[in-house]
C-alpha cells in the first residue's frame, strides 16, 4: 500500500523518543539512554530522520537478500554430489568429505539445515535429560549408611540358585558388609541389619529404596491420623524410630548409586 512504512518495534520505540526531542519533550541526551545508543549515534540518527523523514529510521537492508544467503545453484550443486556420492550419511561426515574431494567449504550446520529441508536427513529430537547432582559424601563413619538387596547368581555354576545379597555400605568410609538371603523382606533385613550392629554400631541413618520392605503406599487409617500420624509406616520403620535410626528412601536407583556400583564390583 503506498504510504505505508513497516516498522519494527524496536523502531517504533526508537520514532517515539525521536519525535519527544524534536517536541522538546526530552534531551536527546536522555532519548540516546532509552535508545540503549550513544549520544553521536542518536545525534546521527536524528540528522538523518530530519532530512529524510520517519522512514529514515528503518534499516537499510529491510526487504533484502542477505550476502550470507547460498545461491539456489550452489545449494542444487551440493545436494547432487550428496545424493550421488553420500546418501545416507549425515552432515559431519558429508561436509568433510565436500571440503576434501570436492573442494567446496560450507558449515556443518548450514548443510544440515540444507539436508533437512530437502528432506535427506531427519532431525534429531532433543531429549530431556535427567541431570543427577553428585552428593558429597559424608564426613563421618556411620552417619549414612547404603543398604540394598541385589539378587544374582553369586555362587555362578556352583549351584543353579539365585540369592539375595543383602548389602551395606557406610557412606563416608566406604566399608562394605553383606549376607546372604533367599529373598529380600523384612526378616533378611532386620537380621542382616542386627548382624551389622554387631560390628560397625547403630547407623545415625540408613538410606534404602522404596521397595514395599521400607516404604508403604497404604493410607493412615483415621486410628493413625488421631494420632498425627499422617504417613503409614513400614515394620522396618516402626523398629528403625524405635531404636532411634532415620530411614531415607531414595527415590531412584541413581540416589544410591554407591550401593549400586558396589553389587556391580562383587559380581565382576
Amino acid at each position: 500500500m503506498e504510504g505505508l512504512i513497516i516498522m519494527s518495534k524496536k523502531e517504533l520505540k526508537r520514532l517515539k523518543y525521536l519525535h519527544l526531542v524534536q517536541g522538546k519533550r526530552i534531551t536527546l541526551k536522555d532519548a540516546s539512554s532509552l535508545m540503549n545508543v550513544s549520544y553521536r549515534q542518536a545525534k546521527r540518527i536524528i540528522k538523518k530522520v530530519r532530512g529524510e523523514g520517519d522512514s529514515a529510521i528503518i534499516h537499510k537492508s529491510r526487504g533484502k537478500p542477505s550476502n550470507r544467503k547460498l545461491s539456489d545453484n550452489f545449494v542444487d550443486d551440493i545436494i547432487a554430489i550428496y545424493k550421488s556420492n553420500y546418501s545416507g550419511f549425515g552432515p559431519t561426515f558429508a561436509n568433510e568429505k565436500l571440503l576434501e574431494l570436492h573442494q567446496i567449504q560450507i558449515s556443518t550446520e548450514t548443510l544440515r539445515k540444507i539436508l533437512i529441508k530437502k528432506d535427506l536427513w531427519k532431525a534429531r529430537r532433543k531429549t530431556d535429560r535427567n541431570i543427577h547432582i553428585f552428593r558429597e559424601r559424608k564426613h563421618h563413619r556411620g552417619e549414612l549408611v547404603q543398604i540394598d538387596g541385589s539378587h544374582h547368581r553369586w555362587l555362578e555354576d556352583r549351584l543353579d540358585q539365585e540369592f539375595c545379597l543383602m548389602g551395606y555400605i557406610d557412606d563416608a568410609t566406604g566399608e562394605i558388609f553383606g549376607k546372604f538371603y533367599e529373598y529380600e523382606g523384612i526378616y533378611p533385613y532386620l537380621d542382616s541389619f542386627k548382624e551389622f550392629s554387631k560390628v560397625y554400631g547403630f547407623p545415625k541413618a540408613v538410606y534404602v529404596d522404596r521397595h514395599s520392605t521400607y516404604k508403604t503406599t497404604r493410607k493412615p487409617t483415621i486410628e493413625e491420623q488421631l494420632k498425627g500420624s499422617y504417613a503409614s509406616n513400614t515394620q522396618v520403620e516402626n523398629i528403625m524410630q524405635d531404636i532411634g535410626v532415620e530411614v531415607i528412601h531414595a527415590l531412584s536407583p541413581q540416589a544410591k548409586g554407591r550401593v549400586e556400583r558396589l553389587f556391580g564390583t562383587l559380581t565382576c
